[in-house]
């Protein structure tokens, strides 16, 4: 473990872990180049290792991040740093970047867990899981989830009563709860950020009763239910345990919506409520599961091919606009509605578990990471593309670069083909500066 204000050089920094910042990082890290990815969360592998499927072709998304995030950890030129975030990013002079690089302490000793969980089980403290989007409880004491990587346990120090059964039970010794905040000062050639995401919030739609009635989910919660690290055996409704027999889908739940700030399309909301719709059929096969839309927007290779398949398995799709939910007391939920496709009219049906397929966000708080110099956000708070045609990675700070969703709504191949291009572009700026180095 490193020491305190340590100061370390790397040739690229990666803000993010997830799918983009990974792909970026084993390109840069496959020629020859020393990269960091500093990571805010537990595990790098970012949402998508959370995911069930992956639309068209439904691969088994944990089977295609495991691997290749297996290969991040063991890559000798990359080094990971979870449970981390980058601030006060200072552009040189000279084209090079220095940054406070800022460690959270897990109160494990990393290097000595061996994963067993033994302390997971000791913990007498049971708090909602983030990870299973609170569908179930975990432990103060807790591995993030199976797949987690590193599968190193953690401490929630803001939960935690300090009775001790963790350290008692830990076979190895590792817990360490003198452990503190770990401060670097980073020395870079260049800067690759690649935040990601965050999930629309459905209580901004009050209307939809997300937050009051059980039986209204996101459809990230659904997702966490089809995966095959879920946290039931099954589908299951929160307010009864019940398999349910009836689920609608809203979709554009805080997508192409000027009234909760984000007018634009989210891009993946249809196709993964399309392939949920598809995976439902396969696990409950009685059920009637209807998708509430605007407009479908199937547009990558593929995708109409995709719908139509839902549409010839049984997934009704109206076309409507849902203007309130209500809950019975049996738990069902009555959908009142405008049929589009019937002439307006106002109707009302009833389902007893209805998803919300919301949009995708950009991460705050990033232009605040640089201090001399402005990164430059588009009109929807994404990071702008400073020339979108000659070089998409390319941000307004020269030698700064962005990868995957931090840029705009993608879907998981764009995601990867950005991280390709940034690294590209970050690579040719690092030879840019060797170059100028040499005949200095």
């Amino acid at each position: 473990m490193p020491e305190n204000n340590k100061t370390i050089e790397y040739d690229a920094l990666i803000i993010g872990g997830g799918i983009a910042g990974g792909e970026a990082a084993l390109n840069l890290a496959n020629v020859g180049y020393k990269v960091l990815i500093v990571e805010k969360d537990l595990s790098i592998g970012g949402k998508m290792i959370l995911l069930s499927k992956v639309f068209p072709t439904l691969d088994c998304s944990a089977c295609i991040t495991t691997p290749k995030v297996s290969e991040i950890m063991r890559h000798p030129n990359i080094t990971v740093f979870t449970s981390t975030q980058a601030s006060n990013i200072i552009k040189k002079d000279d084209g090079t970047f220095e940054a406070t690089i800022t460690k959270q302490p897990r109160y494990v000793i990393a290097e000595d867990c061996t994963g067993c969980q033994l302390c997971e089980q000791a913990c007498p403290v049971s708090v909602d899981d983030q990870f299973q989007y609170n569908l179930v409880g975990r432990k103060a004491a807790y591995i993030p989830f199976s797949i987690a990587s590193p599968r190193i346990a953690a401490i929630d120090i803001a939960n935690c009563t300090l009775c001790g059964a963790c350290e008692r039970a830990c076979p190895t010794k590792c817990i360490d709860f003198t452990q503190t905040v770990e401060t670097y000062s980073l020395k870079a050639k260049t800067v690759i950020i690649a935040t990601g995401f965050q999930l629309f919030d459905p209580t901004l739609i009050p209307r939809y009763g997300y937050g009051k009635f059980k039986n209204v989910i996101t459809a990230m919660q659904m997702e966490r239910q089809l995966a095959p690290t879920r946290p039931f055996n099954t589908i299951l409704r929160p307010s009864d345990g019940k398999m349910p027999d009836n689920i609608a889908y809203i979709l554009c739940t805080g997508s192409r919506d000027k009234t909760v700030g984000n007018p634009i399309c989210s891009q993946v909301c249809c196709m993964y409520s399309t392939k949920q719709a598809q995976l439902l059929m396969g696990a409950l096969p009685m059920a009637d599961i209807t998708l509430y839309y605007l407009n479908i927007r199937a547009f990558g290779k593929g995708f109409n091919e995709f719908y139509a398949q839902a549409q010839a398995m049984g997934v009704q799709f109206t076309k409507g606009k849902v203007a309130k939910i209500t809950e019975k007391e049996n738990g069902n939920l009555l959908l009142r509605y405008e049929d589009i496709n019937g002439g307006g009219v106002v109707k009302e049906t009833e389902h007893d578990m209805v998803v919300l397929s919301v949009g995708i966000l950009p991460n705050q708080g990033i232009a605040e990471l640089f201090s001399n110099d402005e990164l430059v956000l588009d009109p929807y708070n994404y990071i702008g593309q400073s020339d979108f045609l000659a070089s998409p990675a390319q941000t307004s700070i020269k030698g700064v670069f962005v990868a995957g969703v931090a840029s705009g709504p993608m879907d998981i191949p764009d995601s990867i083909l950005s991280a390709g291009s940034a690294s590209s572009d970050a690579a040719n700026y690092i030879r840019h500066l060797n170059k100028k180095t040499v005949s200095v």
